[in-house]
């Protein structure tokens, strides 16, 4: 699938870009300088990084050009600018995960999927806002400040990659990478109206990704395009010996299947992600792209994975749960903040207590309690006996249909301050997107149409795992039905 066709005022793809640098069109020095003009004109309204590194971008950009001048192809991503989630740890670089327990940390060592992506020709420009240690769907719960959506600066961008999915909708960037626990690739991705993707678990190795919830974590990219997307992910997944988790055989490009289409392809309305709750112009646009879907060949359905209402119920014991185990490493000892007291045991609350904001002390409350002696089988067990319902309910889905779809969030993106002061009703953000990462499944979202407030809307993609060569297919027909 090609990209869309240039016209004035669009901006370059990623595409467009690695085409034009490695056949020497472009410079990436002069795509870097652009991009970092962007930021340093507009980021200061928007709040999309958390730190910019120019001096290294325009370093990086100089080896690039070096390498196209010398006759050698620097990747398929050559010289295209990529925003980092600042819980992506990049080596000598600040990775803070939007939080003050971890001021001042540079990691030794560089995430695989930042590895990849050097290796692919990319040029890292800094680090993104987010909800501390991504917990969050609003990136309100951030050290640095909130970030604004570039729609309506009076809104959230979503969370908890907000600044990622904020750099590339502001045109900052035109990739971006987020980490997707709940939902925190997929949500902003919609309420920005960009491309955003959740791979299925361990098809993107979580090296160097800073956990939150580890059987829960994934890595995907953001972008303005589905081809972009695609090309992304080809570039940083496979294997990888360092992620126990990690998929070992390495599975075929998706970028080779885009023009696919979905003819003949099953489709399921998952009944229980459009019913209740979801807005009513968010509904409208859902059905209109099943209608696209329907028109391009697909034979469309009604779809029922009845555990998925116990999802977010399900998510928020099992992801604090671990979220409890993973943050207990932060003891003002061996990383970042530490504030000093007459003992050790003072000098871990105190350091604990000024370090982690109210959103992550919450959920480590919450996730302590659940684990504890005595509350453990009542809460965390049967959480997991419910996650297991929800993986048969969908493993039944899929002998019917190749792919489901739903909104991606409830409603467009609401008000800044909105929702902070009523932790449920933030929660319930997530209740499309929560019940793939309960089951490791691939899903995505792509923007499609605005809502009646003016803001994006997203449709969501469902796929089995290791489903997204067909995903990206049904991604594609939809971008193209929209334009």
């Amino acid at each position: 699938m090609g990209d869309p066709p240039t016209s004035p005022g669009r901006p370059a793809t990623a595409r467009e870009i690695a085409a034009a640098v490695r056949s020497g069109r472009r410079s990436a020095r002069s795509v870097v300088d652009k991009y970092l003009e962007a930021i340093a004109a507009g980021d200061g309204d928007i709040g999309a990084f958390n730190l910019v590194t120019a001096a290294r971008a325009r370093a990086r950009a100089g080896e690039i050009d070096a390498a196209v001048a010398a006759g050698k192809d620097p990747g398929p991503l050559a010289g295209v600018p990529v925003a980092l989630k600042d819980n992506l740890c990049t080596r000598g670089v600040a990775t803070t995960c939007s939080s003050r327990i971890l001021e001042g940390w540079e990691p030794p060592y560089d995430a695989t999927v930042v590895e990849r992506l050097q290796q692919a020709g990319a040029v890292a420009l800094g680090k993104t806002n987010m909800d501390e240690f991504a917990m969050g769907s609003s990136t309100e719960n951030s050290a640095f400040g909130p970030t604004r959506n570039p729609c309506n600066p009076h809104r959230v961008p979503g969370g908890s990659s907000g600044g990622s999915a904020a750099a590339v909708a502001a045109g900052f960037s035109p990739v971006a990478l987020g980490s997707d626990t709940g939902g925190s690739i997929r949500q902003p991705a919609a309420l920005c109206g960009v491309v955003g993707v959740k791979p299925t678990y361990g098809l993107v190795s979580r090296y160097g990704l800073v956990a939150f919830a580890s059987s829960l974590d994934q890595i995907g990219p953001l972008t303005t395009t589905v081809a972009d997307a695609a090309a992304v992910l080809d570039a940083i997944s496979g294997p990888d010996p360092r992620d126990s988790t990690s998929i070992d055989e390495p599975q075929p490009p998706v970028s080779a299947t885009l023009d696919g289409g979905v003819e003949g392809l099953r489709v399921g309305v998952l009944t229980e992600l459009n019913g209740d709750g979801i807005a009513p112009d968010v509904a409208a646009r859902v059905r209109v792209a099943v209608e696209a879907l329907q028109s391009a060949g697909a034979r469309v359905g009604e779809a029922s994975v009845p555990a998925s209402v116990y999802g977010l119920s399900a998510y928020y014991l099992i992801a604090p749960a671990e979220a409890s185990s993973n943050l207990a490493r932060y003891d003002g000892v061996r990383y970042g903040l530490r504030v000093e007291g007459p003992s050790t045991a003072a000098m871990n609350i105190a350091t604990r207590s000024a370090g982690f904001g109210d959103e992550v002390k919450r959920r480590i409350i919450i996730g302590t309690y659940a684990l504890s002696a005595g509350y453990y089988d009542a809460y965390y067990g049967k959480a997991q006996r419910v996650r297991t319902l929800i993986i048969n309910d969908f493993a039944s889905a899929w002998e019917r249909f190749d792919l489901l779809v739903s909104p991606t969030s409830p409603t467009t993106a609401f008000a800044l301050g909105e929702r902070t002061a009523d932790p449920m009703a933030m929660y319930m953000s997530d209740v499309c997107t929560v019940p793939v990462n309960l089951t490791g499944q691939a899903a995505m979202s792509v923007p499609f149409g605005i809502g009646d407030d003016g803001l994006p809307i997203g449709v969501q993609i469902l796929a089995p795992a290791l489903g997204e060569p067909t995903m990206f297919r049904a991604a594609a027909v939809l971008e193209a039905s929209r334009r």
